[in-house]
């Protein structure tokens, strides 16, 4: 059977998408030329619409310009082929169809013999059940998918792409953010970053931040100050957050220095703010994924408000990071990193080896197509890693006490 290929890419944004496309492209164009490439749009969307691209000789002669942009050019969504409600209501199945059926059946329709994949746990575990669905119904079709997230939380691979980026975006967004600590006097500024379960990317940011700090020139005299400019707490949800004894640390802060800043990723303490939603009668709202929404629940407002209280502050500063971070183009770490995976998830695909494609933590960090049926989300930040632990010394915060897992 002549191979063709489909790319998709699925899920929120990451700094890696727009790269790992035009890695994609480049290889299959140096090493099989010959190969069909299409692109469905809007990931699963356009897989269920039928909606695609057709990777074309001008788009295979100038793949490499795709690095040079974040985004995704091909488009994503959230859709969920295993939530069989929400595709009705969408409109993107009809009542009564099997949507792992329908998109298996466009695959064969397109032809598709090579399916990638640029995604997280759940778009890649999708592509996994419409290979097994395919196999089973003697149509071989080849899924090799590539680890985006910038949570960095896919068990059990490294280092998932475009995560680097975002925490060094993160800290860039933070220098103009934090300069705003003098618009006001007794000012909190609270930079939420993204993280639904995993604190890497807070953790991350915050160390890329203080290593630019450290590397500044100061004149405390004139009020330039090392201790403004820092940050004063980070907080993840995979540790316990004593609200009452962070905010008396803070108060002393703010009291000697004149302004607090904080870094709290937007999964932190969910679960006390859905208690409190829950107890005062409220919906909680989630998504297609049966994730909480929590961009309604705010978390970065939440613990505004309850430390500017106890603190004192005079004006509470909540900033969120995320789309800046998230639609960035990748670093050069990244495009390293990128280069290494494309490379090896066409080569995989091309003799039919399925995986994610990520340096395996349970096999020595071995970059390699790892089996899906290992693939998952939810891989908790090791609070106590040394870098993390130092990170905290440095700004005068104790040693993290584990908390338990993050509401859902």
């Amino acid at each position: 059977m002549t191979k063709k290929v489909a790319l998709l890419t699925a899920g929120g944004f990451a700094p890696c998408l727009s790269t790992a496309v035009g890695g994609l492209i480049e290889r299959y164009t140096q090493v099989a030329p010959e190969v069909e490439i299409i692109a469905y749009k809007n990931g699963y969307q356009g897989l269920l619409t039928g909606d695609h691209l057709i990777v074309d000789d001008e788009v295979r002669a100038n793949a490499a310009v795709l690095k040079q942009y974040g985004g995704s050019p091909i488009g994503n969504s959230r859709v969920k082929l295993t939530n069989t409600k929400d595709l009705v209501k969408r409109g993107l199945v009809d009542e009564g169809v099997d949507p792992l059926k329908f998109a298996a059946d466009r695959l064969v329709a397109d032809g598709v013999t090579i399916l990638h994949t640029i995604g997280g746990d759940d778009t890649n575990t999708t592509a996994a059940d419409l290979a097994h669905y395919l196999h089973e119904h003697d149509y071989e079709l080849t899924v090799v998918g590539l680890p985006k997230t910038i949570d960095n939380d896919v068990i059990p691979i490294r280092q998932s792409l475009g995560a680097d980026t975002a925490a060094e975006m993160g800290a860039r967004f933070a220098k103009n953010v934090v300069a705003e600590h003098n618009a006001n006097a007794r000012m909190l500024i609270v930079h939420e970053v993204m993280g639904r379960n995993c604190g890497w990317l807070t953790a991350a940011t915050a160390r890329k931040y203080r290593d630019w700090l450290t590397e500044q020139p100061w004149l405390p005299s004139i009020g330039l100050s090392q201790k403004a400019w820092d940050v004063h707490g980070v907080y993840l949800p995979e540790a316990v957050i004593d609200i009452k004894a962070e905010a008396a640390r803070l108060k002393t802060i703010m009291d000697e220095v004149g302004n607090v800043t904080i870094f709290i990723s937007e999964g932190a303490g969910v679960e006390s703010i859905v208690a409190e939603m829950e107890a005062a009668g409220e919906e909680v709202p989630r998504d297609a994924f049966g994730h909480i929404r929590l961009d309604k629940v705010n978390p970065g407002a939440w613990f505004g408000e309850q430390f500017a209280r106890m603190l004192g502050a005079e004006k509470t500063l909540v900033q969120k990071s995320g789309y800046y971070s998230r639609s960035a183009a990748s670093n050069e770490y990244d495009l390293e990193l990128i280069g290494q995976m494309t490379d090896l998830a066409v080569d995989a695909a091309l003799r039919g080896e399925p995986g994610v494609i990520g340096h395996d933590e349970e096999q020595g960090d071995t970059l390699r197509p790892i089996e899906f049926a290992r693939i998952a989300g939810g891989k908790p930040f090791d609070i106590t890693q040394q870098w993390y632990l130092d990170l905290l010394g440095a700004i005068g915060q104790d040693a993290p006490v584990s908390a338990p897992p993050a509401a859902h």
